[in-house]
């Protein structure tokens, strides 16, 4: 699996850190690493079954070594899985070349596009210059979005294809991947791990976030809050594959 390979890659440097803080959000989640680094991933819920407790292992996890914890992201519970994939982040989202609007990089004008995720500010801009545009999603967010399960017939037609990077928290971006071989694919979000090796998979755009103020950051998240909030604290990066 993907993130079998992306744990692979980041264990070096995971190994050597410690898990400072947690922060568990309604939006997002944020882990602080000992070292000062920080990462995000978007909270997952949908799955989760307990009435109160929502982590089985809660009030435990400072002072963890960092690559036990980013191994929460295999589990198949979606909290634990966010958590993991945020300890994830905060090694492979490091660096990177300060990111364009991914409109003015994706081959959209005229294409048919296809986009697994809710990314409404894209939409309207994405609907007046494509030819057609499929979003699929699981919660039914707007009266034209496509059920996820629709993506299994329709993506494999779209030219251009827009990944939330939530496929890695719960499970589905190999199999999404497997359908968009040869496409024009981008991941978008600051959940993006922005690990090269995920060119391998066919992917070519990857637009994701470091963060800058992990102390604001922190704060944001515990706060409710999200993308929107996140623009003084963290910087957009891409990275072409």
């Amino acid at each position: 699996m993907i993130v079998d390979r992306l744990l692979e890659t980041a264990r070096p440097e995971l190994r050597q850190r410690r898990i400072a803080d947690v922060r568990i959000g309604l939006g997002y989640t944020a882990v602080l690493l000992d070292d000062g680094a920080c990462g995000l991933a978007g909270t997952v819920t949908e799955g989760t079954s307990s009435c109160c407790t929502y982590l089985e292992r809660a009030g435990e996890l400072l002072g963890k070594q960092a690559d036990e914890v980013a191994e929460y992201v295999l589990v198949p519970d979606p909290i634990a899985a966010t958590v993991g994939m945020a300890t994830l982040n905060g090694v492979l989202n490091r660096d990177g070349a300060p990111s364009p609007d991914p409109l003015t990089v994706l081959p959209i004008d005229g294409a048919t596009v296809g986009m697994v995720g809710w990314f409404e500010p894209f939409i309207p801009a994405i609907e007046r210059r494509a030819k057609d545009l499929y979003v699929f999603e699981r919660r039914k967010l707007a009266p034209n979005v496509l059920p996820d399960w629709a993506a299994e017939r329709i993506l494999p037609r779209c030219d251009v294809v827009i990944l939330t990077a939530i496929a890695f928290i719960n499970s589905t971006i190999d199999h999404l991947l497997e359908l968009v071989q040869g496409k024009e694919v981008a991941i978008i979000g600051p959940t993006t791990p922005m690990a090269p090796l995920l060119g391998e998979y066919g992917v070519r755009h990857l637009f994701g976030s470091i963060v800058t103020d992990p102390s604001k950051v922190l704060t944001i998240v515990s706060q409710a809050g999200g993308t929107q909030r996140f623009k003084e604290a963290t910087k957009k990066v891409y990275r072409r594959l």
